[in-house]
């Protein structure tokens, strides 16, 4: 298990709306933009290879400002293609809160963070003891409908609590505030909550819509 003590001060940060990174899951990212392949060239340089994940906070026009907490992802893949761009995926580490922006000569931003108060990241998996799958399932396959989406269910329903709460608070189709708000879940338990506060949400809207129609 990783001490918060070894993690670095300062990190590169990738502002990107709606791209969750959860600890201990997996985000698969497509590099093309010249300033963000030598952030991955410089990554890769270090020892951590960490990168932070960080929403664009403001909304439009407003586009460098960061939110306050991101989550850290170590490269742990990657491949280029023929044209030089680079598939990577990051594994999550551990969230971060932003102290203040480093100035410097790289094309990319790069944050003075601090890990305290994040040490649930760097434990074991996640248990939600009070999840109920069955009612939570159902309201999911409702929603998926509204959003005409498709999964392999049989999959999901064997993915473990924290695999199937995290996987889908970074896959379905939030607004980067709700994405933001599963990433400050402070439990695994406050995360599903706001997973399904989220989706009943949308059904609400949807249902509206049809109302009106």
């Amino acid at each position: 298990m990783t001490a918060a003590t070894t993690l670095p001060d300062t990190i590169p940060v990738f502002p990107l709306p709606g791209a969750l990174l959860l600890p201990r899951a997996r985000l698969p990212l497509h590099i093309f933009e010249p300033r963000y392949l030598q952030m991955l060239e410089d990554c890769m340089k270090t020892e951590h290879r960490l990168i932070g994940m960080v929403q664009p906070a403001g909304g439009p026009g407003k586009s460098d400002k960061l939110q306050s907490i991101g989550c850290s992802g170590r490269l742990t893949a990657f491949s280029e293609t023929e044209d030089g761009r680079y598939m990577i995926t990051l594994s999550g580490k551990s969230r971060f809160r932003i102290l203040n922006e480093v100035d410097g000569f790289t094309p990319y931003r790069r944050c003075k963070v601090k890990w305290d108060g994040f040490d649930r990241d760097l434990g074991p998996d996640e248990t939600d003891p009070s999840f109920k799958r069955e009612p939570f399932m159902a309201l999911l396959g409702r929603y998926f409908d509204s959003q005409a989406l498709k999964t392999d269910w049989e999959s999901l329903g064997e993915a473990d609590d924290e695999l199937l709460i995290n996987s889908l608070s970074m896959l379905c189709p939030f607004a980067p505030e709700d994405k933001q708000a599963l990433l400050e879940a402070p439990s695994l338990s406050t995360r599903r909550e706001t997973l399904v506060m989220l989706i009943e949400f949308a059904l609400r809207a949807d249902d509206g819509k049809d109302m009106m129609q």
